[in-house]
């Protein structure tokens, strides 16, 4: 499944997004999706969201 496309990411998913301050080193972080702040239908650098933890990035990999 594409991490650009928002149709793919539901709230309760778990994700892998990359941070701001990580997009140079490219190191991930693990969550579950809280919410989706991407309002567009698909975005090239991944679809920003918040996970439960507070942390807010662009989604990389969606891991079902």
């Amino acid at each position: 499944m594409s991490a650009t496309k928002r149709v793919n990411i539901k709230k309760g998913s778990a994700v892998s997004i990359v941070l701001k301050q990580d997009q140079r080193s490219g190191m991930l972080t693990d969550g579950i999706v809280k919410d989706i702040l991407t309002n567009s239908a698909n975005h090239p650098h991944g679809i920003k969201l918040r996970l439960e933890s507070g942390a807010v990035g662009r989604v990389k990999v969606i891991n079902n």
